[in-house]
Formats: C-alpha cells, sequence, structure tokens
C-alpha cells in the first residue's frame, strides 16, 4: 500500500469560472493534495534524491493555477493532477480544489478528484 504526501490548505489566486465577473479578476482557490508514492527508500536513505521533491511540485502547481484562465474547477484540478503525475514516482493523485465564497451562503464549492498514472498516461 503506498504512503502519502499530503499538502494542505494551499491558498491561491486565479481566473476562474464562466460569468463575465469570475473572468475579470482573480478568484482565491484552495487547494489539497493527496499524492501517493512509496516513500520507503527515502525513509531509509535520508536523501531527497529518493524523495518525490514536494517543493517542485507545489511550485509547478503555483505557476499553473495563478496563470491560468480555466472556466471549470474540474478541468483545473485535472491539469493540477496531470502535473503531480509527472514525476514517475507519484501513482495515484487526489486533488480537491474549493472557491471559498462561490456560493451564497455557502464556506466554498468544490471538487475532489483522484487520477492515476493509467489514467492519464496509460502506463
Amino acid at each position: 500500500m503506498p504512503d502519502q504526501i499530503n499538502i494542505s490548505d494551499l491558498l491561491l489566486r486565479a481566473i476562474i469560472g464562466i460569468n463575465d465577473e469570475e473572468r475579470n479578476k482573480k478568484q482565491d482557490v484552495l487547494i489539497n493534495l493527496t499524492l501517493h508514492v512509496d516513500l520507503n527508500e527515502a525513509g531509509k536513505s535520508d536523501d531527497i534524491c529518493d524523495a518525490v521533491n514536494y517543493r517542485t511540485i507545489t511550485k509547478e502547481i503555483i505557476n499553473l493555477v495563478e496563470n491560468s484562465q480555466f472556466e471549470l474547477v474540474e478541468k483545473m484540478a485535472a491539469e493540477v493532477a496531470k502535473l503531480c503525475l509527472k514525476d514517475e514516482r507519484v501513482l495515484r493523485a487526489t486533488v480537491r480544489i474549493e472557491k471559498p465564497g462561490a456560493l451564497r451562503f455557502a464556506r466554498s464549492v468544490g471538487v475532489t478528484i483522484e487520477r492515476t498514472r493509467e489514467d492519464l498516461f496509460g502506463v
């Protein structure tokens, strides 16, 4: 059973949505990730070369999201998952993206997706 790397409450700003007002100014998006990996080798060696570098992945997500103009949260989540799965050691990625304040009377609205390397790359 794979181990997990969790990235919690990554708060970014992006153009996201289908309405004109959403297309004109950046909104907050909250991202939570679970990367399913085998941490056994890194745990033994204590060497970053044997680990999935979550800092690098996070920087790539920040760049993707803050420079994006997706209409759907679903598309943003799919692209974030794809980015996470570029590292061959990541077997599965669970991505939750929320738009705080998107619905009146709700703290946030969001989606959660789970993708595997096989889903995206057929491997």
